[in-house]
């Protein structure tokens, strides 16, 4: 990956649990009730209508009912750690899977659609395009030259490492060690906690028979990534240094990747909150 894109991601809020209050009411004893309503047996007068109307309304009147729980608050698909398709409703999210899901494994061909809508999504041209102007403006390759032509240069070589980084890492390399390429949101604890899980899981990643094991897809998808650049960058930007940089940058990429997809929710609900306040 000769191209940065390392990105920095923050989290905003703190998801709240919403714990109902469990209220016990009692019922009032018909038996005493009726005791209460009757007359003692040496009265001469009766009570008058109005009193005797009145005792039964008052010790008959219903209790209130209890309050319903809030809402959501005995619901398993809590808000807390869900995943959105997209990041900022642009970038990309289908390889996050939401807080306390259990998914089937993917198939190969599912791991190479998921390589593929990863590859060809709108936002992966306009992102390649990005990329490609920074490196231009910093004259990362001079071999390229500059304009129109050294753009569409810079262009089709950052598409390149895009594409093939995602089919190396989601779809060839998963395929053949039997692993899921997806990334399994924690969703809860500190965050300290969180980003620690976010970072072993570029290491650690779940298997198709769902277990756990050394991540081949990421660390050895990233390597093939950077060894395939060689073959379409100019010869300056090629050998084992060039490939080991390349190499490494991809790893920090998906370190990066992580934390943003495990620190998304929380951003994504402070957002809506802030817009709903705004209303």
């Amino acid at each position: 990956m000769r191209s940065l894109r390392v990105a920095q991601a923050a989290a905003a809020a703190v998801s709240l649990l919403l714990v109902p209050t469990l209220l016990l009411s009692q019922s009032a004893d018909p038996g005493n009730q009726a005791g209460q309503q009757v007359a003692p047996p040496d009265s001469t007068a009766s009570p008058p209508p109005s009193t005797s109307a009145a005792a039964p309304s008052q010790s008959q009147a219903p209790l209130p009912p209890a309050p319903t729980p809030a809402p959501g608050s005995q619901s398993t698909n809590s808000p807390q750690g869900q995943q959105t398709k997209r990041i900022l409703w642009i970038a990309p999210n289908f390889s996050a899977v939401s807080a306390n899901t259990t998914l089937p494994p993917l198939t190969a061909r599912e791991k190479f659609h998921l390589a593929m809508d990863d590859s060809v999504d709108y936002s992966s041209f306009i992102w390649a395009g990005m990329l490609a102007g920074q490196s231009m403006a910093l004259r990362s390759y001079p071999e390229l030259h500059e304009g129109a032509a050294g753009y569409a240069r810079y262009y089709w070589r950052a598409f390149a490492d895009q594409a093939s980084g995602a089919f190396f890492s989601e779809a060839l390399v998963p395929a053949l060690t039997r692993e899921d390429p997806r990334y399994y949101t924690l969703g809860h604890g500190s965050y300290f906690r969180r980003t620690i899980y976010a970072l072993s899981q570029v290491v650690l990643t779940k298997t198709d028979s769902g277990g756990k094991s050394f991540n081949f897809s990421e660390i050895v998808g990233d390597g093939l990534e950077a060894g395939l650049a060689n073959v379409y960058y100019p010869p300056q930007e090629r050998g084992l240094s060039k490939t080991a940089d390349s190499w490494g940058v991809g790893i920090e990429s998906a370190a990066a990747n992580n934390l943003i997809k495990e620190f998304w929710p929380d951003i994504h609900q402070a957002l809506v909150t802030r817009l709903k306040l705004k209303r």
